[in-house]
């Protein structure tokens, strides 16, 4: 994934910003007509809206905090001669404890 360019990234950034403080305010009418018409429903909807408000923020912090920006994840970054993925060697599991054997590897 390319890196985008510092404005560009800026741009996104304050567009983000915007649409998480359009996303609050939103919630806050419906939580506020909830109040006025006494609708439960209203206020469901105005916490959903609250809550997608929070995961906005949340992934935008993320992303725009990252070491390299937007580009940080990218798989093009790894050495080519770079292990990729995880060995479990070294996890020791609570049978290996006991000195259990699969009846395969017992043999």
């Amino acid at each position: 994934m390319p890196s985008l360019a510092p404005p560009l990234s800026s741009v996104l950034a304050l567009l983000m910003a915007a649409m998480v403080v359009a996303l609050v305010a939103w919630a806050l009418q419906l939580m506020q007509a909830a109040n006025d018409r006494k609708e439960f429903a209203l206020m469901l909807a105005g916490c959903m809206v609250c809550s997608a408000a929070v995961g906005l923020a949340t992934v935008m912090v993320l992303t725009f905090s990252a070491p390299h920006g937007l580009d940080a994840a990218s798989p093009g970054r790894l050495p080519a001669d770079s292990e990729t993925g995880v060995s479990l060697d070294s996890v020791v599991l609570p049978w290996d404890q006991l000195g259990w054997q699969h009846p395969e590897q017992a043999g």
